[in-house]
């Protein structure tokens, strides 16, 4: 709901720092990884109980995961690199729920398995709705200009951050908070699938 509005914002000053990495010769897919691994190591760190601390290297992570696309535009995109950046993604966002849970399997144990089964139906709607829109050429720049088709919901990346960020800065409260954010993203997965039933029921194969 608000990654259009943020786009707006940090847009500007990544697509110039995106220019400057590719004139040094750092590919999109190094960005891509390099982002992935300070995601991994903030959900490893949170695992042992570091939840503040893990917090630089989550955000530098999340600044990455928009940066590669800026040095993409700045060089040549690829399908392999959307494809590789959606996977990171969804790998990142995963792994910080089940680090909570790995730090205390009984008082986070169910909620985390509430909101990783709730990141799963998210995720499922909106790749399903990203391959039917690429098969009736749709296309949307709301949310800069990406790979796949990005839908909107009431939750996305902006609001997962946040979300995260909250997380690492009132740990205890991990349960309430992933019961409340889980039942958002099925809200938003039901909404999404009501969204493509008006939008695709009646679209022929092109």
């Amino acid at each position: 709901m608000l990654d259009a509005a943020a786009r707006k914002l940090i847009d500007p000053p990544l697509n110039r720092l995106g220019k400057a990495l590719a004139g040094l010769g750092i590919r999109a897919d190094q960005v891509t990884l390099a982002g992935l691994a300070l995601g991994l190591l903030a959900a490893g760190m949170i695992w042992v109980g570091l939840f503040t601390l893990a917090l630089a290297p989550l955000l530098i992570s999340r600044m990455a995961d928009g940066l590669d696309g800026a040095v993409a535009r700045a060089t040549e995109k690829t399908d392999f690199g959307g494809y590789l950046d959606i996977a990171a993604d969804f790998l990142f966002y995963g792994a910080v729920p089940l680090a909570f849970v790995l730090n205390d399997p009984a008082g986070n144990g169910a909620a985390g398995a509430f909101l990783l089964a709730a990141f799963y139906f998210n995720g499922t709607s909106f790749l399903g709705y990203a391959i039917l829109a690429e098969k009736h050429a749709m296309q949307t720049d709301a949310q800069g200009i990406k790979s796949l088709y990005f839908s909107n919901g009431l939750l996305e990346g902006t609001e997962t951050i946040v979300f995260f960020v909250a997380l690492c800065l009132f740990p205890t409260y991990f349960a309430p908070m992933a019961w409340a954010f889980g039942a958002l993203c099925y809200a938003t997965a039901t909404l999404r699938i009501f969204a493509a039933r008006r939008v695709f029921t009646h679209r022929k194969d092109l």
